[in-house]
């Protein structure tokens, strides 16, 4: 199931004491898939295994990580490493949103390709995406208003764009939303950090007032975000 490099690393973390076992695949996407898991509690566990070794994963991989700041002439040849990378990059998205308040499952653990979190969801069944679910006027006015907050959080505390937000990329569990798949999510200073951020904000007011909700226009809602210099 697992290559004998992925295998080793699971070994580590169970070495580790993070996790316990890994049950199915619960999400598979052409770059990773995101398995059921448990760890030594039996508490459930979201782990994230980036396998793929496609050219355009990795082209598109470079585009992220070449132009930011963090990881400016650190960005490795070779594919295994370069997954270790970005697995990396990904974990610490996830640990500056989740402590600037942005709703994100709980970030855990990291270990080359792996990416170890809160499971949303219960006994291996996943949270539904905000894009399958069927909410009222109401419903919808608060979700959206929870989601721009979080963008905003995650703006000016985390300093973070995250370059790929839309009803595909947010889970809804008990109520909460949960902001998901920050791999590509870039700095500040990135260069393009503007152009992903008017991106974020064009794919919400569409979702949303496609469902007949009035909500401000991308151009609106990125002048009240106030954007430090």
């Amino acid at each position: 199931m697992f290559d004998t490099a992925t295998v080793r690393a699971l070994l580590e973390l169970v070495r580790r004491g993070v996790v316990y076992e890994v049950k199915g695949v619960v999400s598979a996407g052409k770059e990773a898939r995101v398995y059921w898991g448990k760890d030594f509690d039996r508490k459930d566990l979201a782990i994230k295994i980036y396998l793929t070794s496609s050219a355009e994963f990795r082209k598109g991989i470079h585009k992220y990580l070449r132009a930011d700041p963090r990881f400016s002439g650190k960005v490795p040849t070779s594919t295994r490493k370069l997954y270790s990378l970005w697995a990396r990059k990904e974990f610490s998205n996830y640990v500056k949103m989740f402590e600037a308040g942005v709703s994100v499952p709980r970030p855990i653990a990291v270990h080359e390709n792996i990416l170890v979190m809160e499971f949303i969801g219960t006994e291996g069944k996943p949270a539904p995406l905000l894009k399958d679910l069927e909410l009222g006027l109401e419903e919808l006015e608060e979700m959206f208003n929870h989601i721009v907050e979080d963008l905003k959080k995650m703006v000016l505390k985390a300093r973070l764009v995250h370059g790929d937000l839309s009803e595909y990329n947010v889970m809804v569990w008990e109520g909460r939303h949960y902001i998901i798949d920050v791999s590509q999510a870039v700095s500040l200073d990135h260069p393009n950090a503007l152009e992903y951020l008017r991106r974020d904000l064009v794919n919400l007011v569409k979702f949303f007032s496609k469902r007949g909700l009035p909500i401000p226009s991308p151009a609106e809602l990125l002048s009240s975000i106030r954007l430090p210099d």
